[in-house]
């Protein structure tokens, strides 16, 4: 067992804080291209990425902890779960004919950009350096 318990969870600090940000920028943007319902489309797509994205993560750290061979299966139970209720939610969104629907979906895009940049960033950076630091110590 790692001396730090949080281990798996180090990354999401910095994650959340540019979703965040991102939520904050995207639905500026959005009302300021579309009104409301930009506005609102647009900080929803960033808030369901974050959630799901934060979700799988605590879901296969908690199987990582509890013994690895879990990671797998609870991962894609994880992620069918996930994107079953994201496809029902989308079909039924789509169907309205909501104004926010588009900016929604760019605020989806963006935020798995955004979520993916940031990931390598603390991978390359912050997780190499502490890595280097306790291997050399």
């Amino acid at each position: 067992m790692p001396a730090d318990r949080y281990w798996r969870l180090r990354h999401l600090p910095p994650l959340l804080a540019a979703s965040a940000a991102l939520i904050a920028l995207s639905a500026l943007v959005g009302g300021l291209t579309v009104g409301t319902a930009g506005a609102i489309g647009a900080a929803i797509g960033v808030a369901v990425v974050t959630l799901s994205y934060t979700s799988s993560t605590l879901v296969v750290a908690w199987a990582d902890s509890l013994d690895p061979q879990l990671v797998l299966p609870f991962g894609l139970a994880m992620y069918v779960a996930k994107f079953s209720v994201f496809g029902v939610l989308m079909a039924a969104a789509a169907a309205t004919g909501w104004p926010g629907l588009v900016p929604l979906a760019l605020g989806l895009s963006v935020a798995v950009v955004v979520w993916t940049g940031v990931h390598i960033w603390w991978i390359s950076t912050v997780h190499l350096r502490r890595l280097a630091e306790a291997t050399s110590a």
